[in-house]
């Protein structure tokens, strides 16, 4: 949300600079995508630690989480010094390239602060504590809101930086949020039971274990984003106008995309909590409550796309200068139409996907995801370029096609039930207060749970399926 803000005030600032924020940003998120993805997979390791009753686990492989984003951080540092040869080897408008090249300059040095939040969000998202994480969050992108306004345009005690200015307000806003999350873990109530504190050692065998399951979810989502990326490269040759516009569409598309993740994140948590415990058929209903929540959401954002794109766009043109943001405008509204096609499928990869990673099942979600974002979005793109025309149309149908493929790839997957009997943790961690039972019976579950000798009999009618 922090980069939706930014391109918003950019809008306001000059076409070029939109322009130019799209390539820019998800260039960026391309070289954070690998160690991105392998530290959100602490919130699997975490989920499932604590549905084992493991506190001493959950506090260590945060540790790890935390050693982990600051090895890459400083890493991905160093494309930073070769961004304008970059850029200028993609071949944009030199008026784009040039602010491409200081925004994503600046965004790499910021890199360490926007994987460290990653790693310590995990420690409340993992545990269900998800309320604490929309404080920082929320909070944060007010902070990026506030420092954009006076860094891109000049107020205050600030000079007028454009939008260098977006990308160093992104990054103070990530070093807020770090330091909120690091005065919420000196708190007594996690000292206390998790002792988080005096599990800082590095691990090898729970690194081992994160670059195990999190390294293909990491290899998923740079997969993922590459796709994108060239994507996004491609759509910049016909010209800044059809990139302005692509940027707004992937903007708006945001605003259904993001609560969904979040969706996701909620099932990727109650999934491995129910693993840990032993009770994956629970995992499966809270799977498919999820996926209610989430298609619901991208159901009800699809509509407003095509009823209303003209509302959704007010923010946009309201201190637009360029006088020809209005036929950019109607490019967006063709574009959104495109995004309402493909948002429900989109749901459907975001939360089976979810839910299939978290159970451990990663290595499927990264060839799958490989293959569909080469073979149904970058290359079918690039040979519609090459041998019939340049064409947005021919390239947001390919865009489409890829996320709707991916969504069905990921609900068979899902269905084929493999991932119930996969976990990530070892298998004598598994909590003994919910027995394993026969993975493909819910009613079984209930049985075998209430006739456990060693432990107390639960309310069965909580347990059961619908």
């Amino acid at each position: 949300m922090m980069h939706v803000v930014d391109r918003v005030y950019l809008t306001w600032y000059s076409k070029e600079s939109v322009a130019a924020a799209l390539p820019a940003g998800i260039l960026f998120w391309s070289c954070l995508s690998l160690p991105f993805g392998v530290i959100s997979y602490l919130n699997a390791f975490v989920a499932q630690y604590e549905g084992a009753k493991k506190p001493d686990c959950v506090s260590a492989s945060v540790w790890q989480g935390i050693y982990f984003a600051t090895f890459s951080g400083l890493l991905i540092m160093l494309p930073a010094i070769w961004s304008e040869q970059i850029f200028q080897a993609v071949g944009h408008a030199p008026a784009v390239w040039h602010q491409e090249a200081t925004y994503f300059r600046w965004l790499c040095f910021g890199g360490l602060s926007a994987l460290l939040p990653a790693a310590l969000s995990c420690f409340f998202s993992g545990r269900g504590q998800t309320m604490v994480v929309l404080a920082v969050n929320a909070s944060s992108v007010l902070v990026n809101a506030g420092l954009d306004w006076a860094m891109i345009f000049g107020r205050g005690p600030f000079p007028e930086m454009g939008i260098a200015g977006a990308a160093i307000a992104t990054n103070l806003a990530n070093v807020y949020a770090i330091v909120c999350y690091a005065i919420l873990l000196t708190r007594e109530s996690f000292r206390g039971p998790y002792q988080f504190g005096r599990h800082y050692r590095f691990e090898w065998r729970l690194m081992r274990d994160l670059f195990r399951f999190g390294g293909p979810s990491g290899a998923q989502m740079f997969l993922d984003v590459a796709g994108f990326t060239a994507f996004i490269m491609i759509i910049g040759w016909i010209g800044p106008n059809e990139l302005a516009a692509t940027n707004i569409a992937f903007n708006l598309n945001t605003l259904a995309f993001t609560p969904v993740i979040g969706v996701g994140i909620a099932v990727s948590t109650l999934v491995g909590q129910r693993i840990g415990e032993g009770r994956p058929e629970l995992a499966a209903i809270s799977t498919w409550k999820g996926f209610v929540f989430g298609g619901g959401i991208m159901l009800f954002c699809g509509i407003i796309y095509v009823l209303f794109p003209q509302l959704l766009l007010i923010p946009y043109s309201l201190y637009a200068k360029d006088e020809d943001f209005e036929g950019t405008k109607q490019v967006v509204i063709v574009l959104l139409r495109f995004v309402a096609l493909y948002s429900f499928f989109d749901a459907m990869a975001i939360i089976f996907g979810s839910a299939v990673r978290a159970a451990g099942d990663t290595v499927f979600s990264m060839f799958a995801t490989c293959a569909c974002a080469w073979g149904l979005l970058v290359i079918p793109t690039y040979l519609t370029w090459r041998w019939y025309e340049p064409s947005l149309f021919w390239s947001w149908i390919w865009c489409s096609v890829y996320v709707i493929v991916l969504g069905f790839l990921f609900l068979t997957r899902f269905l084929s039930g493999r991932w119930m009997t996969m976990s990530i943790i070892e298998p004598d961690l598994v909590s003994p207060e919910f027995p394993p039972s026969n993975p493909h019976s819910v009613d079984s579950m209930s049985t075998n749970t209430v006739g456990a000798s060693n432990s107390p009999e639960p309310d069965t009618n909580r347990y059961r399926s619908p």
